[in-house]
């Protein structure tokens, strides 16, 4: 049996749309801006750094970074974000939200700078600054996972809090696109300015001395919108969740949401006391309770988001190893190497204009129509089908007259990775777990999801090699080939849409009626099963 709801949970789960709801998405989604810009700018210039860092005098194709150097620089942010969420998200629920907030966003201003100012001339000295500040930059993005989604799902209203929290994510998706847009503008800008040959032409002219600047000043760039929004993110108060249900303060948080919503919200301490007595809602992480009420959900949530990440990054990464693949990017040797910053940014904002920032808006627009666990279904299968029609005809793909039609499909995977899985992988476990774990919670399944992505990022690069030996990147070993890891990748997806039968619709309860915080004396049967998709 439900207990009675505390009226300032109330009055939030009944709040109508107004503008601090849309003031918290700004705040908290220009936060994964500057997340998805900083982890997907470095895919722009690695062919750069490699020109710039690695060129050998008479050597047939462009300088590239050596397999180790380049798995570092791609994965290593990768590795500190799946630290920072772990970390981030524990501490999220043992100091709050608000207070470790600002932590997260000062972190990574600073590393974004430090990135692009990464010292010495040497290639060694370069690559080991670049990897070192990545690491704690992506430190600083993995907290914002657990606590942007878990102070969104908290501030939302019940009947719209699946688009809230999709929307602050849907915020990576213009990152995505704007580092395709920062990057096409400077690479532009210095190609212009300096207009070098092509390697073809003049293998030691096609790399001009200022080409270090450009993604230098592409990667320090995603300071900026992140730094403008410190401010705001300082000045929004705890949320009422935490300060009542955690912190068992009654009174502040009546007081912080009386202020936000512009009502009169009565304090009642006696029931917050009688909640924070109630043995039944005092389990931690590691117990029997926890593991009978709520360790299938967990098992859900870390098993499609590891599953989505392997996926989603390996396309996002090395897309411009795809399309250089099928022709659609001319071979290295043919472009100099600002001009190829310049042709894979272009691929990478055509791609991200018309599937992947679409994709995110749709999730927007219907998650709270069709619910989480139909979307996750729907986008899982989708990206298995494209992936398997590109794989299995994939000479056909590559014949010069085909090629648009596979960049067509190839987009397509990625809009139903965001109208899908990738959205509805963050949002779900800041909505199923209790309030004092739901941070650590999302911590772990977001830590999941940059596991694969470190899969992902690092066996995709040996993977997708060619089989043939006299066709691989420089000090490369042979691997299966695009088709091949194109189909792997189908699989993968597949196993997706079976584990996301274990992930609960969420969609129109409160949190408080998801994660068993508000029941009394409900035989143990119905909160089991209380929120298995229907």
């Amino acid at each position: 049996m439900a207990r009675e709801q505390l009226q300032v949970l109330s009055a939030l789960d009944s709040a109508k749309t107004q503008l601090y709801h849309f003031t918290a998405i700004v705040i908290a989604g220009m936060g994964f801006f500057t997340d998805a810009y900083d982890l997907f700018a470095i895919s722009l210039v690695t062919r750069l750094l490699g020109r710039i860092y690695y060129h050998k005098d008479g050597a047939p194709k462009p300088g590239t970074l050596p397999p180790g150097v380049a798995s570092s620089v791609t994965g290593v942010a990768l590795v500190g974000t799946l630290c920072g969420q772990l970390f981030f998200g524990w501490l999220g629920d043992k100091m709050g939200r608000k207070r470790v907030y600002g932590m997260t966003l000062a972190l990574m201003v600073i590393c974004s700078l430090a990135s692009g100012l990464s010292f010495s001339n040497e290639a060694k000295g370069v690559m080991a600054t670049l990897c070192f500040f990545r690491f704690w930059l992506g430190f600083g993005i993995g907290g914002d996972y657990p606590l942007s989604a878990t102070i969104m799902s908290e501030y939302a209203n019940k009947k719209t809090r699946g688009a809230f929290i999709a929307a602050v994510f849907a915020m990576q998706g213009f990152g995505i696109l704007a580092s395709g847009v920062v990057a096409l503008i400077v690479s532009a800008s210095f190609d212009h300015a300096f207009n070098a040959p092509s390697y073809a032409t003049d293998a030691l002219g096609s790399t001009v001395r200022q080409a270090d600047y450009v993604w230098r000043i592409i990667l320090m760039f995603g300071a900026i919108p992140a730094a403008l929004t410190y401010y705001w993110r300082m000045k929004m108060p705890e949320t009422a969740r935490y300060t009542a249900l955690v912190a068992k303060n009654a009174k502040q948080a009546a007081q912080d949401m009386a202020r936000v919503l512009q009502v009169d919200i009565e304090a009642e301490e006696q029931k917050v006391e009688k909640i924070a007595y109630d043995t039944r809602n005092t389990f931690g992480l590691f117990s029997k309770e926890f593991l009978r009420r709520h360790g299938l959900h967990l098992l859900g949530t870390t098993s499609t988001w590891f599953l989505l990440d392997i996926a989603f990054y390996s396309q996002n990464l090395f897309q411009k190893d795809v399309l250089t693949g099928i022709g659609w990017i001319p071979a290295a040797a043919k472009m100099s190497a600002i001009g190829e910053v310049y042709r894979v940014a272009k691929a990478q904002t055509l791609i991200a204009l018309c599937s992947t920032v679409p994709g995110y808006w749709f999730t927007v627009a219907f998650i709270d129509r069709i619910g989480r666990f139909k979307i996750q279904l729907m986008g899982f299968f989708f990206m298995t089908v494209f992936m398997f029609a590109l794989a299995i005809p994939y000479h056909h793909w590559t014949q010069h007259e085909n090629r648009i039609g596979f960049v067509i499909m190839y987009s397509l995977t990625f809009f139903f990775a965001n109208f899908g899985p990738n959205s509805t992988t963050f949002v779900v476990p800041a909505e199923i777990f209790p309030a004092r774990l739901r941070s650590t919670c999302h911590g772990i399944s977001a830590a999941a999801g940059k596991a694969g992505a470190i899969v992902g990022a690092y066996g995709f690069l040996y993977a997708s090699q060619s089989t043939n030996p006299k066709k691989t990147d420089a000090g490369y070993p042979t691997g299966i080939g695009i088709r091949y890891s194109l189909i792997l990748l189908g699989i993968i997806n597949f196993f997706g849409i079976i584990f996301t039968f274990l992930v609960p619709e969420p969609n129109g309860k409160s949190l408080e009626e998801l994660s068993g915080e508000n029941e009394e004396d409900e035989p143990a049967s119905n909160i089991t099963n209380r929120t298995v998709p229907v």
